[in-house]
């Protein structure tokens, strides 16, 4: 009888390795042609793959909106997958945004010499020139921008740069000057929400219709956001076919529940601080932020009609005041309670008591 290894029977079977990407990198855009919403800058992005030409470029819009996954499909389509690796360097400028980063790694990569050897194959031919792509620009230095400026003036026959930021007004004038600008737009909710089912339908995702639109205007534009904030809630309840629900996706995003929010606004219009004291008890006793809660009460503000323009200022105006307060290290129980006394004395100058 054939005697069998005690270690190798012992050894328990080991489970293969499930490797999974972040939603976000795996349905980004691929291509030019996959790019949403940005019809102008794709149209004119087409024009000079097509021709060769490529200007430099500064992408500037509100985070999420399609920048980075832009620049790298344009990559991709110049380049192809030979060249792809090679002919890049991708940095984010909010990492590296000194001088010296300017000076050795950038100029490094732009200084040298375009190979053509490889530069066409079978199925591609890559244009003579390298792509420089630093994301945040503007978060880098006056200093490093003055910098970038001189090395795209010496090496802009071999190597063409794309800026990405938020706010073009950070960038310097001269360095912007010499870009062609795109704005890229916040995504609108038909975008968002045919990208939404796509990606709910491949992943097998069940979620409500009240849920796909808490996750729009939870995104506000910013589709990263909603991708992140649909593969979170699916994960924690979106198992054994449970459908994901509005609450759950104000619980996965950290936005205040709508109960306490409406807790808060019954305090507020019954006219009684007392009632007021324990609302706001009650919301310190949740754990939830502030912050959150003050940006709701805002935009609940500003939707209701039925209280007037002057009184939606003054509100306005004190819960603006109040975040910057918490900016300052202010106690934020102190200032809901300032807020929410606010609210009720305006509120009853406006006729809108209980």
């Amino acid at each position: 009888m054939m005697e069998v290894d005690d270690d190798t029977a012992a050894k328990p079977a080991v489970a293969p390795a499930v490797h999974t990407k972040p939603w976000v990198e795996k349905y980004r855009p691929r291509t030019v042609d996959d790019i949403a919403y940005q019809d102008e800058v794709v149209k004119t992005l087409k024009k000079a793959i097509s021709t060769g030409v490529m200007p430099h470029l500064l992408f500037y819009g509100p985070p999420g909106t399609g920048k980075t996954s832009t620049i790298l499909a344009v990559a991709r389509t110049l380049f192809g997958p030979e060249m792809y690796r090679t002919r890049i360097l991708e940095l984010n400028a909010s990492d590296e945004r000194g001088i010296k980063v300017v000076r050795e790694k950038v100029k490094n990569f732009a200084q040298a010499a375009v190979g053509t050897a490889n530069a066409t194959s079978t199925t591609h031919s890559c244009p003579p020139f390298k792509l420089i792509i630093l994301d945040e620009a503007d978060t880098m230095t006056p200093d490093a921008q003055a910098a970038l400026r001189r090395t795209m003036e010496t090496y802009t026959k071999v190597t063409r740069f794309c800026l990405i930021c938020n706010y073009v007004t950070r960038i310097i004038e001269p360095l912007a000057s010499r870009c062609a600008k795109f704005r890229f737009r916040a995504l609108s909710n038909e975008t968002m929400l045919t990208r939404l089912d796509h990606i709910a339908a491949a992943e097998h995702v069940s979620i409500s219709a009240a849920g796909k639109q808490a996750v729009i205007g939870l995104a506000g534009g910013d589709m990263r956001k909603a991708v992140t904030t649909l593969q979170s809630a699916h994960q924690l309840y979106g198992g054994s076919g449970t459908e994901i629900t509005a609450e759950a996706l104000a619980e996965v995003s950290g936005r205040v529940s709508p109960a306490l929010v409406e807790q808060i606004w019954l305090a507020v219009r019954s006219g009684d601080f007392r009632t007021l004291t324990d609302a706001v008890d009650a919301f310190m006793f949740e754990g939830s932020p502030l912050s959150s809660l003050l940006t709701t009460l805002l935009e609940d503000t500003l939707a209701d009609d039925a209280i007037p323009d002057v009184t939606k200022a003054a509100i306005c105006k004190k819960i603006s005041e109040a975040d910057y307060s918490l900016l300052l290290g202010a106690n934020e129980e102190l200032q809901l309670l300032d807020v929410g006394g606010f609210m009720m004395r305006e509120l009853q100058r406006g006729g809108r008591g209980a």
